[in-house]
C-alpha cells in the first residue's frame, strides 16, 4: 500500500493528478487514515500533522504521484439573506453558536439542522434545501495550521 506523505494546495503544483478521492467535509481533516481512491487503490495518509484539505487540494504519494481531493456533495441548507447587512447578522448568529458555515457574497451554506433552520427563518432569512459540496470557513487556528480541536468532529483515524 502506498503512503501519502504530504499535501499541496490547489494550484501549487502543475503536474496532473494520477487519481482522485471523494471526501465529505468532515472527512477532509486528516493526519493518519486509510483511503480508497477513485480508481480502487488504497493509500495510507500519513502526514506529520493534521491538515484540513479543501476541494482541489492534492495528496502527494511517496512515489511522487498526486491524488486530487474532490469535495463530496452533502445535504445542506442554503441561507439567503435580504441584503449584505442581514448576511453579516446571520453569519454572526451562526458563529456565536460555533456552527460551521460556508459564507459567500449572497448566501450562506450550512449543514441541515432543523433547530438552526427555525432560528434563521425567525431572523427573516430564506432557507432552502441544497445538495452540493461544502467548504466552511475555518477559524483562525486552522488558518495558521494549528490543530485546535475545541469544536466539531475531526477525523484522526
Amino acid at each position: 500500500m502506498h503512503r501519502a506523505i504530504s499535501h499541496v494546495r490547489r494550484g501549487e503544483d502543475a503536474r496532473p493528478s494520477s487519481d482522485t478521492v471523494l471526501l465529505a467535509q468532515d472527512k477532509r481533516h486528516l493526519r493518519r487514515k486509510r483511503l480508497r481512491l477513485g480508481g480502487g487503490e488504497e493509500v495510507l495518509v500519513d502526514l506529520p500533522e493534521p491538515v484540513m484539505l479543501a476541494h482541489g487540494d492534492r495528496l502527494v504519494l511517496e512515489d511522487g504521484r498526486l491524488v486530487e481531493i474532490i469535495a463530496e456533495e452533502e445535504e445542506l441548507y442554503e441561507v439567503v439573506p435580504r441584503d449584505a447587512l442581514h448576511l453579516a447578522e446571520i453569519a454572526w448568529h451562526l458563529g456565536n453558536r460555533h456552527f460551521q458555515a460556508q459564507i459567500e457574497p449572497e448566501r450562506i451554506l450550512i449543514r441541515r439542522d432543523h433547530v438552526i433552520r427555525t432560528m434563521l427563518e425567525g431572523l427573516g432569512a430564506t432557507v432552502r434545501e441544497a445538495v452540493e459540496p461544502f467548504q466552511p470557513v475555518h477559524g483562525a487556528y486552522h488558518a495558521h495550521g494549528h490543530a485546535h480541536d475545541g469544536h466539531g468532529g475531526h477525523d484522526h483515524d
